[in-house]
């Protein structure tokens, strides 16, 4: 199952397949990220504090500052894709180490990246900075589901979100099984209903919630 929106774990932790025995921090780590990126998007704070926790003692042990912003990086996406829209706090205190492509993408991320930042970016979120009638169609285009879930937050922190691009963002969550951000992408939209004065559709989507939060995380 893929959850990473800005580099594959291998990618992220340098790791080869084809190359030698790959060190015990590297599989600690990604397994440690991996889990950490599931417990969020299920709703289960204290398991993914526990596994971050874990997934940054691993890289922290190899005294890589580039890969903990990654690490940091990587967390903030899950709550961009949650629509937890806080500052990086843990990325901003490495940004004096990060390189471009890091800054580039912690900016992304906030909403404030810059046309020179587009290259700079991992390939499938280039096309969301590009004017466009309606970027809900290049967000379709991502085939990643977090990666896509994230491109729709920062769209939406950018005030850019159609009605196309949170049915988009309710539909990716809700295949997933990602019980937070669909949580938000659903009181978005009911939000939306209730000030365009459609009480039904307001109540229907109460109504989804409220089964959504029946589940346990």
């Amino acid at each position: 199952m893929r959850f990473l929106s800005f580099f594959a774990v291998a990618t992220l932790l340098c790791a080869c397949a084809s190359g030698p025995v790959v060190p015990d921090w590297q599989m600690n780590a990604k397994s440690s990220i991996e889990r950490a990126t599931a417990a969020y998007l299920s709703g289960n704070d204290w398991v993914e504090a526990q596994e971050f926790a874990s997934a940054r003692s691993a890289i922290a042990s190899t005294g890589q500052i580039t890969l903990m912003a990654r690490l940091e990086l990587i967390r903030c996406a899950g709550r961009v894709a949650s629509l937890v829209l806080d500052d990086c706090s843990g990325f901003d205190k490495l940004r004096a180490d990060a390189a471009a492509p890091e800054r580039a993408y912690a900016d992304y991320l906030a909403g404030r990246a810059q046309p020179q930042d587009i290259a700079l970016l991992p390939a499938q979120h280039r096309g969301v900075l590009q004017p466009a009638p309606d970027p809900a169609a290049a967000v379709a285009g991502i085939d990643d589901p977090l990666a896509r879930l994230v491109a729709a937050g920062i769209l939406l922190r950018s005030h850019r979100a159609s009605p196309a691009l949170l049915a988009l963002a309710v539909d990716t969550a809700s295949a997933q099984g990602w019980r937070r951000p669909l949580l938000a992408w659903l009181g978005v939209q009911a939000l939306r209903a209730e000030q365009a004065g459609e009480a039904a559709e307001a109540l229907r989507l109460r109504r989804r919630m409220d089964l959504v939060q029946s589940a346990k995380p």
